[in-house]
């Protein structure tokens, strides 16, 4: 059975930083693209980060360039998102993905973790 477990999420302050991990089981992706996105309440799903099969490509929402950074371990079979800077917006459910098809909306991911959440207090 192919799962992808989310963890590291917790309750900081803003200005904090987290690192969530997203772990792979049953399968390998290592030759696929990974993604995180993230839903806030009452909100639809948003993409968040990219990064290719190698990590020599990543890809980043306006609202976290140059705050978040992803990462990956294909030993492990699993990708990693530093979020630094944390603001209260980026409060949400963050879930990790598989990218099977091209473009960065969620049609374009499969394999979806159960999600991890991380709160921002201000």
């Amino acid at each position: 059975q192919v799962q992808l477990v989310e963890s590291g999420g917790g309750l900081v302050q803003a200005g904090g930083s987290l690192r969530l991990s997203c772990a792979a089981s049953g399968r390998t992706f290592s030759t696929y693209a990974k993604g995180w996105f993230r839903q806030a309440p009452g909100k639809e799903r948003e993409f968040v980060a990219d990064i290719s099969w190698n990590g020599g490509i990543t890809y980043y929402a306006d609202s976290v360039k140059g705050r978040f950074t992803i990462s990956r371990d294909n030993a492990k079979n699993t990708v990693y998102l530093q979020m630094n800077s944390l603001k209260p917006e980026d409060t949400a459910v963050y879930y990790c993905a598989v990218r099977t098809a091209l473009g960065y909306g969620p049609r374009s991911y499969e394999y979806w973790g159960q999600g991890t959440q991380v709160t921002v207090s201000s």
